[in-house]
């Protein structure tokens, strides 16, 4: 990509199609990020369409505005009071991708990844309080083991906890990535790096991952107008699972016995699912772009109230 992002959108194609139905309206990219799905959008969208980018790195506020887009800069777990101070009332469409941009993964200041040297950080906004550096080298083993294993649904948990607390203070992101892949069993190791897990919990508990997944995804839903969009991109299954159970809620009708005159459950759906099920990016899209092979797309239309 140009303007200094190297990240490509994932599934861009099909979030296209999604949302060129929609003539006019505002079109909020929640995780504007290197601004690629936004520019894919730009390109299919009509002409009354605005699109407004959200992010919580400040360093995407810079390329929105390069690239020419109006901007909010903020985590979208605060969409609702974010479009309220932009005056932005209803929405005709709002995206959600949900993973880490390829430009934050690249750079090893953010402290992010797990193949090069950088600083114990993690945060999407630097600007933030939790580090990844306080919850490694001062959470203790119970706490690390609990985080480990919820967000990052690793096995062994418990032996790589105790294998952080026995090796601390580790001092950068190489440290923890050796002493992880040493304390994970070797018939483990065979899909992919043995610390993956581990740094997508930790960085998932620094930055409240699903705390913002919930609470943003609930107020968008909130803001859509009749006949607006909700597509959703998650990389694992705490996210997706979130995605999934809240648009099923969402389109649950009447369940009441076929016999019974009057509806006495007061269920309506309020969504209607645009894809059956979930989504996944082809073999093509996964060749070129490999961080997009655990993509999960999901989406959803606004019925009348």
């Amino acid at each position: 990509m140009s303007h200094g992002s190297r990240h490509e959108p994932v599934m861009a194609d099909l979030v296209c199609e999604l949302f060129e139905p929609i003539q006019e309206g505002t079109l909020v990219d929640a995780t504007f990020g290197g601004g690629g799905h936004s520019l894919r959008l730009q390109q299919v969208v009509a002409p009354h369409v605005r699109i407004m980018g959200i992010d919580r790195d400040p360093a995407v506020g810079e390329r929105a505005a390069a690239l020419g887009f109006d901007f909010i800069p903020g985590d979208f777990a605060d969409i609702e009071r974010l479009l309220s101070a932009a005056g932005v009332e209803n929405l005709a469409g709002v995206l959600f991708d949900f993973g880490l941009s390829s430009d934050q993964l690249d750079d090893p200041e953010r402290g992010f990844s797990y193949h090069r040297r950088g600083p114990l950080d993690m945060r999407m906004d630097p600007g933030s309080g939790l580090t990844a550096d306080q919850v490694v080298n001062t959470w203790d083993c119970r706490s690390l083991a609990r985080v480990i294993a919820r967000y990052g649904e690793e096995p062994s948990s418990r032996r790589i906890a105790r294998a952080i607390v026995a090796n601390r203070p580790l001092a950068d992101t190489l440290a923890l990535a050796e002493v992880v892949a040493a304390a994970v069993p070797a018939a483990l190791r065979r899909k992919g790096h043995p610390a993956r897990r581990t740094f997508q919990a930790i960085r998932m508990a620094v930055n409240d991952e699903l705390g913002a997944v919930r609470t943003g995804l609930e107020a968008a839903l909130g803001r859509l107008e009749e006949g607006g969009r909700c597509v959703a991109i998650s990389y694992h299954s705490l996210e997706d699972r979130l995605v999934k159970q809240r648009f099923k809620k969402g389109g649950a009708d009447c369940v009441c016995p076929s016999d019974l005159p009057i509806c006495g459950c007061g269920l309506t759906a309020e969504l209607r699912p645009l894809v059956n099920g979930s989504a996944r990016p082809e073999p093509a899209e996964v060749e070129i772009n490999r961080r997009a092979r655990s993509a999960r797309l999901r989406a959803v239309e606004r019925l009348a109230a």
